[in-house]
């Protein structure tokens, strides 16, 4: 690899480290409750600045990855192609169906800023759609099938990697979060189904995931 090509790995590298840790911390609560603190009036617009932050940023970071022609590492072909393409339509699709469970108004920061939610914690009630009775994190299981299912060269494999990690350690931290949001009821669904890749023999029924999520009667 020449000297040229080294350096635009380790830019890559850097962009990708940069990016997370910064998305990492403005969704923290902790950076919340800093902004709420300090200037209340802005929680509202919270959301909505944080996902349009983080789609601006990785505008550059896919330049830089698919600007230049790098060498090709693996390229799917044949019966290995139609399969990887299959799973990979497949994964577009089941994150099409999963948008129907979400409150997409607040996913994107659009009902704070109608309601002027000046609240802290995300206001969506603990609910498991048909996807969530297999995998805790849908959406990135379905990015890591499309991520992998790609012809890979280096700037691909190397942001493959990133993201992979990244969806690893930043599903915890989210869960941190869901954890003080939900309590018990997350930290037994926790027990139950597989983080990031469905396993077969873990999984809830339909009555098993409504009782999941169900408050227990009290005494």
């Amino acid at each position: 690899m020449t000297e040229s090509a080294w350096n635009n790995v380790v830019l890559l590298a850097i962009c990708w480290i940069g990016y997370f840790a910064l998305h990492s911390a403005l969704a923290s609560l902790a950076a919340k409750r800093r902004v709420a603190a300090a200037w209340p009036q802005l929680m509202p617009y919270y959301r909505l600045a944080f996902n349009l932050l983080a789609s601006l940023l990785i505008l550059p970071i896919l330049w830089l990855t698919y600007h230049d022609p790098w060498p090709t590492l693996w390229r799917w072909q044949g019966a290995a192609a139609w399969l990887s393409n299959g799973l990979a339509l497949s994964a577009l699709f089941g994150f099409w169906l999963s948008l129907r469970s979400y409150d997409m108004q607040e996913f994107l920061g659009l009902r704070q800023l109608q309601r002027n939610n000046r609240k802290v914690e995300d206001q969506e009630h603990f609910h498991l759609s048909p996807f969530h009775r297999y995998v805790r994190h849908p959406w990135y299981f379905f990015g890591l099938v499309l991520v992998w299912t790609r012809d890979m060269n280096e700037a691909t494999l190397l942001s493959g990697v990133f993201i992979t990690l990244y969806f690893a350690i930043g599903s915890r931290m989210e869960e941190k979060k869901l954890l003080v949001y939900h309590g018990d009821a997350y930290r037994r669904y926790m027990a139950r189904i597989p983080g990031l890749i469905p396993l077969p023999w873990k999984s809830l029924s339909a009555m098993e995931a409504k009782a999941l999520v169900e408050p227990r009667r009290r005494d």
